[in-house]
């Protein structure tokens, strides 16, 4: 009989949740849905010294768990110092629905970046790391204006009060 019972409820659970819908009716990304899509980056301003351009796509994968950000460069130039081979994941999160978004940044030259996000308007989101020891702080803003996608990469060093824009870009929807 208990055999049963459990075959049973198996099978009414099975049921249940192929007839649940796939995703819930709340749109987890409401307040970063102004990043989605695929964006030109041309990159115009910093103390990087870097000039190029590039794209970079934000779209939900993993059933709409994350937010991820593909980015890659096209067109660079810089000093000697600097990569103009760069890309990068960005994978925007929540722990558990209704928690604050977090990040975590990865690039192909080994950093590994965790920021806390924040949208403090409608179309601005703040990703920003936490300071840590002795190393840098890192700040990046993204800010729809129009059709625009303005962005800024950040650092504050230890002992300074101001973040100092290392890249800025900016380009339209593709």
């Amino acid at each position: 009989m208990v055999k049963k019972l459990v075959i049973a409820l198996c099978v009414v659970g099975f049921h249940v949740r192929i007839a649940a819908p796939a995703e819930s009716t709340d749109d987890p990304w409401k307040s970063l849905r102004f990043l989605m899509g695929t964006w030109e980056a041309r990159t115009q301003g910093g103390s990087a010294g870097a000039a190029g351009a590039g794209t970079y796509t934000f779209k939900p994968e993993l059933r709409n768990h994350v937010l991820a950000r593909h980015s890659s460069s096209e067109r660079c130039k810089g000093p000697a110092d600097y990569d103009c081979g760069h890309a990068d994941l960005l994978f925007v999160y929540r722990e558990a629905p209704g928690q604050s978004y977090k990040a975590i940044y990865f690039d192909n030259e080994g950093h590994v970046i965790h920021y806390a996000v924040s949208v403090p308007t409608p179309t601005t989101a703040v990703l920003q790391s936490e300071p840590s020891g002795p190393g840098p702080q890192f700040r990046i803003v993204y800010e729809l204006k129009g059709a625009m996608m303005y962005g800024k990469f950040q650092v504050r060093a230890p002992g300074q009060t101001e973040f100092q824009s290392y890249l800025e870009w900016s380009g339209p929807k593709k």
